[in-house]
């Protein structure tokens, strides 16, 4: 995708996504699963089309496997060859028609219009400069009918970690929020498709364990640069939210759903 600046040495491959996801995998408390829960927002049918726009490693399709109808044919598009490799090799096991990789730019897609019956950007519009021109081009590839799925942030959200990352001077806010919010998406989607319908996931954190959040604040700028008299403090911040929480950090969520339909 057209990015923001570091993200090649950030979704290389899957590792540094992993220290961030791994705070949602343990320790979200929802009643239905992020993956599921917007899988079956989709309305995805059997011999559909479908364009996965930032795939990234691949794990929604797996956590989404008994939600997703059977026999998609499914485009997983991302700037890292190495994402694309890992979600493609994730993938194909999985009941699809077909399975194709492709590296892109998301504001000029190498796809013909009207190609896909469903497009989806799950958290990844906000690394990209130009939002509309990306939205612009998946209006392009989708067909008469189609839907676009895209997930983001609220400005609220993770506020009780990202209060702890001010000792690296950042503010205390979702930076992802910031490039491109629920407010942004909504605006975006709306002036490019006419409508936009959005849900929210509700869901919390409940963090045991200080050193997860340690490690997925510290795997991207600035807290991966930061030198070592501010990961002290950034430490004994954590370690004061933890004790001040009985042990048990809690933390808000604001993660939703925005669809758009192409008439």
């Amino acid at each position: 995708m057209a990015t923001t600046s570091g993200m090649a040495e950030q979704y290389a491959d899957s590792r540094k996504l992993r220290a961030r996801a791994r705070l949602h995998e343990h320790y979200t408390i929802a009643a239905e699963p992020w993956f599921t829960w917007v899988a079956s927002r989709l309305g995805l049918q059997s011999g559909q089309a479908v364009l996965d726009l930032g795939c990234g490693p691949g794990w929604f399709w797996v956590a989404s496997a008994d939600v997703a109808p059977p026999g998609l044919h499914l485009t997983l598009a991302d700037l890292s060859p190495g994402m694309i490799e890992e979600a493609v090799n994730r993938c194909r096991p999985l009941p699809f028609a077909s399975v194709e990789g492709k590296p892109c730019d998301a504001t000029s897609l190498p796809f013909a219009s009207e190609s896909f019956d469903v497009v989806i950007a799950m958290h990844m519009l906000y690394h990209v400069r130009d939002q509309q021109a990306a939205l612009a081009e998946i209006h392009r590839v989708l067909k008469p009918g189609g839907t676009l799925g895209v997930t983001t942030n609220g400005i609220g959200n993770l506020r009780e970690i990202y209060e702890l990352t001010t000792v690296f001077g950042s503010a205390p806010i979702d930076p992802a929020a910031q490039y491109f919010g629920y407010d942004r998406a909504a605006e975006l989607m709306q002036a490019q498709f006419g409508a936009v319908e959005f849900a929210e996931h509700p869901a919390h954190l409940e963090v045991t364990d200080p050193e997860d959040v340690f490690m997925a604040l510290t795997s991207y700028p600035p807290g991966d640069g930061a030198p070592d008299g501010q990961l002290a403090q950034f430490r004994a911040a954590i370690d004061a939210a933890f004790r001040s929480g009985s042990g048990t950090l809690k933390v808000h969520k604001q993660s939703g759903l925005f669809l758009s339909h192409k008439h």
